[in-house]
């Protein structure tokens, strides 16, 4: 997974760079939540820097939209078009702003996420190859060479630091410290522990399995008491409260006698609301789906 900053067109070093002066204004702190998150994102960025980029963007976004919106608000001829330019850009910097400070705790849920989706698989298909009498090694050789995205990248650093003399069992700890997915994580420990203490790890692989297992169910369980809710949500947002309002918008346009150019565009605005409060339903279910699944 490559760490890009949303809304932005160029690479880290490059944004670091153009970005020094803002990243200069911003106030330095030690103990920092965001500089632990870029620091297990994996990412070459300290706290300020990234606040900077941050910074930068929202400037450059107000600015333009400030002007493209006067622009389009001026054709329509909207009286105190600059209370409403001004309104519309400094409502969609800040979602700007906000998408890209949360973003770094994003990907590390996405990057949770992509190595849990096929830990189960992984897991069974080292315990086909142990139980066909496979060394452990080329087990991990296997899969890193396999077709198990995020996963196989992981193991590749551990055969690395195998390869370069570490114990397996001090390779597999060194994925789980530098991991935040606790299925993996407490995976790589009980393999880790198999090996330490000498124990059949065919056995070991298929208790973590069966634990895996149960764990679906009790995800797909919770996945479904979560939706009910959502759904009910998204009917008074997306459907309901849209066709309300266009009657009573209708209703009210033509007893205020409002210039057609001011109808027209707050159905306009109606409509780009209506089309994104789908996506950001869509998203939302996306982001309650099982992460194991």
């Amino acid at each position: 997974m490559i760490f890009k900053i949303p809304f932005t067109f160029s690479d880290i070093e490059k944004l670091k760079k153009r970005s020094k002066y803002f990243a200069s204004k911003i106030r330095y702190k030690r103990n920092s939540k965001l500089n632990e998150t870029l620091e297990s994102a994996g990412v070459n960025i300290t706290r300020e820097e990234y606040l900077g980029i941050v910074l930068r963007s929202f400037v450059i976004n107000f600015i333009l939209l400030f002007v493209i919106s006067n622009t389009i608000l001026i054709f329509f001829n909207i009286g105190n078009f600059y209370i409403f330019g001004f309104g519309i850009a400094i409502l969609f910097s800040l979602f700007v702003c906000f998408s890209q400070i949360v973003y770094p705790s994003t990907f590390i849920a996405r990057k949770q996420r992509e190595l849990e989706k096929n830990l189960l698989p992984a897991l069974q298909d080292i315990y086909v190859q142990l139980n066909s009498g496979i060394p452990l090694f080329n087990i991990m050789v296997n899969i890193s060479d396999g077709d198990y995205g995020l996963l196989s990248q992981e193991f590749k650093k551990a055969v690395k630091k195998i390869n370069a003399g570490e114990p397996e069992a001090d390779a597999l700890n060194y994925l789980g410290k530098i991991n935040n997915s606790n299925y993996f994580r407490r995976t790589l420990w009980q393999i880790s522990n198999g090996i330490n203490s000498g124990s059949d790890m065919s056995a070991v692989i298929k208790d973590s399995i069966r634990a895996l297992n149960e764990e679906i169910l009790i995800q797909i369980q919770n996945y479904g008491n979560k939706l009910n809710p959502l759904i009910v949500v998204y009917m008074l947002i997306a459907v309901i409260i849209p066709a309300l309002s266009v009657a009573f918008l209708t209703i009210l346009s033509s007893l205020l006698n409002l210039p057609k150019n001011m109808t027209i565009l707050i159905f306009i605005t109606l409509f780009v609301f209506d089309i994104f409060m789908q996506i950001m339903f869509l998203g939302l279910v996306k982001s309650r789906r099982p992460s194991l699944l």
